[in-house]
Parts: structure tokens; C-alpha cells; sequence
């Protein structure tokens, strides 16, 4: 998995590639920990280049929206494709997170 970070007027964007699993799903926990840390709480996380999730990359997606909206922050779920959707859809999870087809519908949310 490779993450890379980018931010768009306060607004921290997380383009993820490749696959979020048990080993990696941590890594995300504590990029989102080290942005509250920052006091970046509005986060978008780009999926397009995601090719595979499992419960441990959802469980660390819930644990992150969780963690910034104790802090009235965001996250919003950008470009989820495929069998990437049809986890969220198999886990009801589409009415969970804010999920976006665009970058910009994700960004015109937070005002």
C-alpha cells in the first residue's frame, strides 16, 4: 500500500494505492493520528487506485471518522470502485461515510 498525502485549502487529501489489509490498515490509524495531532481535522480519502479492502482496512476507516469528529472534523471517502464498493455496499457502510464520485463534490462538502 502507498499513501500519499496532499492538502487543498486545510482540507487534508489521502490518495491510497494498492491494497488495505490486516498489515497495513494500521498505517492509515496513524497518519489520521499524527493529522489530529496537527489539528488537521478534514480529511478526504481517495480510493481510485484501491484494489482490495478487508475488515481491518474498514475497521481502520470507522476508527478515523471516529477519532476526527470528536474534534467536529470530517471524512469523506473519494473514487470507491468495483469490488472496493461492494465491501461498503455488502456492509451498509455507503450510509456511514460520505462517499464522493469526485474530488470536488468531496472538497464543496466541507464548506
Amino acid at each position: 500500500m502507498e499513501i500519499n498525502q496532499r492538502e487543498i485549502n486545510e482540507i487534508v487529501l489521502l490518495d491510497i494505492a494498492g491494497e488495505i489489509d490486516l498489515y497495513n490498515a494500521p498505517e492509515i490509524k496513524d497518519i489520521i493520528n499524527k493529522l489530529v495531532e496537527e489539528q488537521k481535522y478534514n480529511v478526504i480519502i481517495n480510493l481510485e487506485k484501491v484494489t482490495y479492502i478487508d475488515s481491518s482496512g474498514i475497521g481502520a476507516l470507522i476508527s478515523s471518522l471516529s477519532n476526527l469528529k470528536k474534534y467536529q472534523g470530517g471524512l469523506k471517502i473519494i473514487n470507491v470502485f468495483a469490488s472496493v464498493r461492494k465491501v461498503f455496499e455488502l456492509t451498509k457502510l455507503t450510509s456511514f461515510f460520505e462517499i464522493f464520485d469526485s474530488e470536488e463534490e468531496a472538497l464543496a462538502s466541507f464548506k
